[in-house]
């Protein structure tokens, strides 16, 4: 069982090394980026490269709040190739300290093209310089990124305005701040606080309204204007019809940080643009994956595949078809693209709701699995959800087996009464089978409680199953979460509740 390092442990690493070869945590190297700002880094040239010799380059950035890898040697891990194994393989690899990551300066713009984006332009421009670069013409290097979260993002917006960059392998990236922290423009409470609680390190330094968000993610269910502008400015989604780059996305079936959603977006942004691009859905990301079939070795061969053919030109390389997933049980599935369902599991009830603090889904009680330290443990439980008895529920069951991928409808008929007219509900999926939520995945529902009847359709976060037959789900519509605080006080009546999964 796999837990995400890029947030929480990445942001939380210590000790970078620089330049050539193994060296000390403070040799770091730097460059000026186009407002002055400093931004430190490390290289490390491929391994094995005689004089006169030179490789494609791979920037590898880190989680938020983190430092760039220092040990020339690091392995693998989390599905993202290590810097040793890059080097070993024929690769010079960049590592940086971004915007605001001490010792570099500036101050976190959330990987906005802009700011980031423009610095990692001033890396490119450094590696064009360097002997042991690959050029493909003077001033443009042959280069690639990796990484995950944070490091994840940035590529997206350095692709978006440098056509020098010639592949990317995004993990566990966003499309949206404006949906992946505020979706249906509710604060994604527990995340928030755990991303800033693990970037709040001795020298980093943060746009004041990032700090200005944490502080209304402790009091409310909504962002400022000033806020949620601000988030929805560092893209990429507004940026995505610029990227020309070949691009393996990977995301993770249990993120409920950057869920599927976000990646489903930016596939189908990039395909219909024309671009290379392929999907991978793993049991990993940001969270634990509680059903023990976090296998990191098919998103990690496929980097290297994506690397292989569309970094050091090998065009014979088969990447394979355009979407590969992994459902709860750890089987491996593709198809030639997504969406990939064609038919739907429906299901349909009824039911009250009364909306109270208490009864909501999560913390998560149960046991996790022993590689989770004591303090990874205390920290995640807020961001999983987990069944609950104060629910409207609708019981789904399989006639026959079957593969369930991609984003359930929920339809729901209801009226109530609240003290705030508009108040947020939320719906989950529950796999009776182990008493999980499916995917850790939970979605707030706006509602209008204004004691009139009204209808709300919209879709739930994606999930990927395989059901045996007779094997039965649950879909839960609860009041209140420990990942969304909504505040819930008042109660619902929904005389129609239709749920519809996706299936193969």
């Amino acid at each position: 069982m796999k837990i995400t390092r890029f947030l929480l442990a990445g942001a939380m690493m210590a000790g970078l090394v620089a330049a050539t070869a193994p060296a000390h945590a403070d040799d770091y190297l730097t460059v000026q980026s186009f407002d002055g700002t400093t931004i430190a880094f490390h290289w490390f040239p491929a391994q094995g490269l005689a004089p006169g010799q030179t490789a494609p380059t791979v920037l590898q950035g880190p989680g938020f709040g983190g430092k760039g890898q220092s040990n020339p040697d690091a392995p693998s891990g989390g599905g993202i190739p290590g810097v040793g194994p890059l080097r070993q393989a024929g690769y010079n690899v960049l590592t940086w300290n971004p915007r605001g990551i001490s010792p570099s300066g500036g101050k976190a713009q959330l990987d906005n093209p802009n700011f980031e984006g423009r610095d990692v332009q001033a890396l490119v421009n450094w590696v064009a310089t360097q002997p042991e670069a690959q050029l493909d013409a003077p001033g443009d290097p042959r280069v690639g990124m990796t990484g995950g979260s944070y490091g994840g993002g940035i590529q997206f917006s350095t692709a978006a305005i440098d056509t020098r960059i010639d592949a990317i392998v995004p993990v566990i990236a966003w499309h949206s701040l404006g949906t992946a922290l505020y979706k249906a423009s509710t604060i994604k409470t527990a995340w928030v606080n755990l991303l800033m609680t693990g970037a709040t390190q001795p020298g980093n330094t943060f746009d004041p309204k990032i700090l200005k968000g944490r502080k209304e993610a402790k009091r409310g269910m909504t962002f400022s204007p000033e806020v949620l502008d601000f988030a929805k400015s560092a893209g990429p989604d507004a940026y995505l019809s610029q990227i020309t780059a070949p691009t393996l996305i990977i995301q993770g079936t249990i993120d409920n940080l950057f869920p599927l959603s976000e990646a489903i977006q930016n596939y189908q942004a990039l395909t219909a643009n024309g671009v290379p691009v392929k999907m991978i859905w793993y049991c990993g990301g940001h969270g634990i994956c509680l059903t023990d079939n976090a296998d990191t070795t098919v998103p990690l061969q496929q980097t290297w595949n994506w690397l292989d053919k569309y970094l050091k030109g090998n065009a014979a390389t088969d990447t394979g078809p355009a979407f590969t997933w992994v459902d709860q049980n750890g089987k491996w599935r593709n198809a030639g693209g997504y969406p990939a369902a064609t038919t739907s599991l429906q299901a349909r009830g009824k039911g009250s709701l009364k909306l109270v603090k208490k009864d909501g889904s999560g913390p998560y009680p149960g046991k996790l699995p022993s590689s989770v330290s004591p303090l990874t443990a205390l920290l995640l439980r807020s961001a999983l959800p987990s069944p609950t008895k104060n629910s409207v529920s609708v019981r789904l069951r399989a006639k026959k087996p079957t593969v369930v991928v991609g984003e359930p409808t929920l339809r729901l008929t209801y009226k109530g009464q609240a003290k705030r007219t508009k108040i947020r509900v939320l719906a989950q999926i529950v796999d009776n089978r182990n008493k999980l939520i499916l995917g850790n995945e939970i979605t707030p529902i706006p509602l209008k409680l204004n004691g009139k009847t009204q209808k709300v359709k919209l879709p739930l976060e994606a999930v990927s199953a395989s059901l045996s037959k007779g094997q039965k789900l649950t879909l839960q519509i609860v009041g209140q979460s420990s990942i969304y605080d909504v505040f819930p006080q008042g109660s619902v009546r929904f005389s129609r509740v239709k749920i519809s999964l996706p299936t193969l």
